[in-house]
């Protein structure tokens, strides 16, 4: 797979979840896959800790109390030793609820702090928030040709026509924008849009872009994104090339 030039900047939205919870944790992952956003898990401190060495992430959903190292213990390693890119938004999620606590954990370098059990709107109200503080102090507008990408909103428009996408969509289209003109392949969109749950030989890719291109494209007839024969796909900025 080719890499992509330097200095690129990749805008899909991913997350780790750590917890030594298992079935917690995977059923929070499973939640969030289904707003759109790539999920990993960590099933404790250390194994969080080793992922962040190769994986950047966008957010942590943190769990403060486990075995091997205490949640507070990797928000401090984090603050103090931040990975390559850049350190994540940490949201703590634990059954500690006392005002002390929190302070401890906030102080600690927590963005936000969430108390279980808890509804998984409200987890996934508090990620938006913390989204949208970090997509604030960057640009949070894409624009390629007639499209235009609104992180913080979760807004696409064509034009003037605001679309209807899946939370699939708009994160393949906001990789596709972020790189446009560049052809991407399919095992380059699925590790970076998919998480790594992803089944490298299911058609996932090629079925979404086929139906985020007819959206693009619904009263139109040369395709925003075309597919590169042997290579993969690429948005087209029409307006570059005029």
């Amino acid at each position: 797979m080719a890499d992509l030039p330097l200095g690129t900047t990749v805008e899909i939205v991913r997350i780790l979840v750590v917890d030594d919870e298992v079935d917690l944790a995977n059923a929070v992952a499973t939640g969030l896959r289904r707003e759109g956003y790539a999920v990993d898990v960590a099933n404790g401190g250390l194994d969080a800790l080793d992922r962040l060495q190769f994986q950047p992430y966008d957010l942590i959903c943190l769990d403060l109390t486990m075995p091997d190292m205490d949640g507070l213990d990797v928000c401090r390693h984090l603050r103090e030793n931040p990975p390559e890119g850049g350190s994540p938004r940490v949201l703590m999620l634990t059954a500690r609820d006392s005002v002390d606590e929190k302070i401890t954990g906030l102080d600690a370098g927590a963005d936000d702090y969430l108390v279980k059990p808890f509804a998984l709107g409200e987890l996934s109200a508090r990620i938006r928030v913390l989204l949208r503080r970090s997509a604030e102090q960057s640009s949070s507008i894409l624009e390629v040709g007639p499209l235009t990408l609104d992180t913080a909103r979760h807004e696409v428009f064509n034009g003037d026509e605001l679309l209807d996408l899946t939370p699939k969509e708009f994160a393949l289209l906001r990789y596709f924008m972020a790189h446009a003109g560049h052809v991407l392949s399919q095992e380059h969109l699925l590790e970076h849009v998919w998480d790594e749950n992803a089944d490298p030989f299911t058609n996932t890719v090629r079925v979404t872009v086929g139906t985020l291109r007819r959206k693009l494209n619904a009263d139109e007839g040369d395709p925003l994104i075309e597919t590169v024969i042997g290579s993969g796909y690429r948005l087209i900025d029409r307006e570059r090339l005029a």
